[in-house]
């Protein structure tokens, strides 16, 4: 596939007001088919020194946005949602990224600790309130953290669920009040493992145990043959997202 003239789209992006709905949905169609090296370059260079990338470490995807992102800008910022309940497998993958490339990911953490929410909302708030949880330990700590950002980077793409088989490559974030970059959005699980194995990239090594997509401990687990790949979040709770990319069930977050 053809590489894209990046110049072109920092031009325009510089001609009009940055947050024009018009011009953020020409970009994104005129990027829709190009490789995410390029979206990517496009995101780095249009927000140059305000664009952060995030990362769960607990997908595939997410490592191959690090390991363009740092080909194309090192000084790119990489953070992660801390939420006090990461996998071991987690914080030892974030190690190794961080020997890897020689970077500091960000630990976004959230206002309270697991005890201090305990307190407040009572034990094991994400059996009973998953939407209220993630609320306070994933959405409210991102949406602080990107206000000193112009745009972010998320490593979703469509084939993960049907809430995300619509997601543009470039879009305007309501939520965060900022650009969202979805450089992936149009690869497969298959591409982005293809990339991981060409690269000899670092990944969760819960993905070889049958997760393969980790969140926090209480709310993930292995999934069974013949489920989709994130059947493993939130099982049994008819919840599908944690509020960073789809919009909570209304009421759910009180």
């Amino acid at each position: 596939m053809p590489h894209v003239n990046v110049e072109r789209y920092i031009w325009m992006i510089d001609q009009v007001v940055r947050e024009s709905a018009f011009t953020i949905a020409r970009v994104a169609r005129e990027l829709e088919h190009a490789p995410p090296e390029d979206i990517l370059a496009w995101a780095l260079r249009a927000y140059s020194g305000s664009t952060a990338l995030a990362c769960s470490f607990g997908g595939p995807t997410g490592i191959v946005a690090i390991d363009m992102a740092m080909r194309i800008d090192p000084s790119t910022p990489v953070y992660y949602l801390h939420t006090g309940l990461l996998f071991e497998e987690t914080r030892t993958l974030i190690d190794r990224i961080r020997e890897r490339y020689a970077i500091e990911p960000i630990a976004v953490r959230p206002r309270l600790s697991l005890a201090e929410q305990a307190e407040l909302y009572g034990d094991a708030l994400w059996e009973r309130n998953p939407d209220l949880c993630c609320k306070l330990r994933k959405v409210e700590p991102q949406e602080r953290f990107l206000e000193s950002y112009d745009a972010w980077i998320s490593g979703i793409r469509r084939d993960q669920t049907n809430e995300r088989s619509l997601t543009p490559v470039i879009a305007w974030d309501d939520k965060f009040g900022l650009i969202k970059v979805s450089p992936f959005a149009r690869w497969t699980e298959e591409m982005v493992w293809r990339y991981v194995r060409a690269r000899d990239l670092p990944y969760n090594e819960l993905h070889d145990r049958q997760y393969p997509s980790i969140g926090c401990i209480p709310c993930t687990r292995s999934i069974h043959p013949g489920e989709a790949l994130r059947d493993g979040r939130w099982a049994g709770s008819g919840k599908v997202e944690c509020g960073l990319h789809v919009t909570l069930n209304s009421g759910s977050a009180r």
